[in-house]
């Protein structure tokens, strides 16, 4: 029995020695684990002592602690990029992410592309966000120069969509009308597609000699129409009727002005449907000229002496000696 005992006492130190050992390991590989972002198969992770840190790299530390410590220690300044690389000496180093050189902007869309040049384009029946949308434009380019031109292209089926079904008030081409004869710039229309009832107006509505139409394009004018009512008593029905008649006379008023026909005339050919190709359009009074790749530029190309002129710069000529028909020696 005291044989026993005293062979016990003397394994004790060795026995505890490797349970320290073995707590010391579930500790540091826990460590490892978390830093590694990996969670740890047990809940107690405490961190390592300094007697124990310093011991590691010893030669009774198995070859794996050895391991996770050159780990523990190496340089993590790519952490922050959430690149997945391996410490394998063969892996090689990723490089700068994908998102380093993209724009730290949006690119502009279309529309602005399109006013930065000064071009307003209307594709799109007449509805109250377009209107919006070219009511500011004309605003901005008279804000930033009252005195260059202002350029509208219109592809569009006025009030209504393509079936005859209304979309918009008639008060959206005349809010477009007069903000456009408000504005002090010189106004070009070009026509392109369909320009239908109201679009055709605005058409109409550009500076004499600055109207234009495409080839192929198609004009067509038409009375007010008015939308479905639905379920309405008598007196409504009245008072819209009385509303959409307004309308057409501001209608037939504008066309007036700018075809120069009478309103009798264009009272009765809006009658029923009035469509016209570039030429019967320029017979009527709706544009002024039919522009394709082979006629010339809506707009004038500028001269070199134009382009230093508006660029600010100032042509000097230097007098040169003509005494004994040579220049000056120097």
């Amino acid at each position: 029995m005291c044989s026993v005992s005293s062979a016990l006492c003397r394994s004790f130190p060795k026995l505890r020695d490797n349970a320290f050992d073995a707590r010391d390991r579930r500790r540091q590989r826990s460590r490892f684990l978390s830093e590694m972002g990996q969670p740890a198969k047990h809940k107690r992770a405490t961190s390592l002592s300094r007697q124990r840190t310093n011991s590691f790299g010893s030669g009774d530390c198995p070859r794996r602690l050895q391991d996770d410590r050159r780990l523990l220690t190496a340089p993590r300044s790519r952490e922050a990029t959430g690149a997945v690389y391996s410490y394998s000496p063969a892996s090689a180093t990723p490089g700068a992410s994908y998102s380093e050189h993209k724009p730290k902007t949006p690119p502009p869309d279309l529309p602005s592309l399109l006013l930065d040049s000064r071009i307003v384009y209307i594709g799109m029946p007449l509805v109250p966000a377009v209107t919006e949308l070219i009511v500011s434009e004309l605003l901005y380019m008279q804000y930033t120069d009252p005195a260059r031109s202002c350029y509208i292209y219109i592809n569009s089926t006025g009030c209504q969509r393509a079936d005859g079904e209304v979309v918009g008030f008639e008060t959206e081409a005349t809010s477009i009308y007069d903000t456009m004869k408000y504005i002090g710039n010189e106004i070009f229309t070009v026509g392109t597609g369909v320009a239908i009832g109201q679009a055709c107006m605005l058409l109409s509505a550009g500076d004499k000699g600055r109207r234009f139409m495409t080839k192929n394009a198609t004009a067509m004018l038409h009375q007010p129409r008015v939308p479905s009512t639905g379920q309405r008593q008598a007196i409504e029905l009245h008072i819209k009727w009385k509303e959409v008649l307004e309308q057409k006379k501001t209608m037939v008023d504008i066309l007036s002005q700018t075809t120069g026909h009478s309103k009798e005339k264009i009272d009765s050919d809006i009658q029923r449907p009035l469509y016209m190709t570039a030429k019967d359009a320029i017979a009527y009074g709706i544009i002024d000229k039919i522009v394709d790749k082979d006629s010339q530029a809506i707009d004038a190309v500028l001269s070199t002496e134009q382009w230093d002129s508006a660029a600010g710069l100032v042509r000097t000529t230097r007098a040169a000696n003509t005494e004994g028909g040579r220049p000056p020696n120097n």
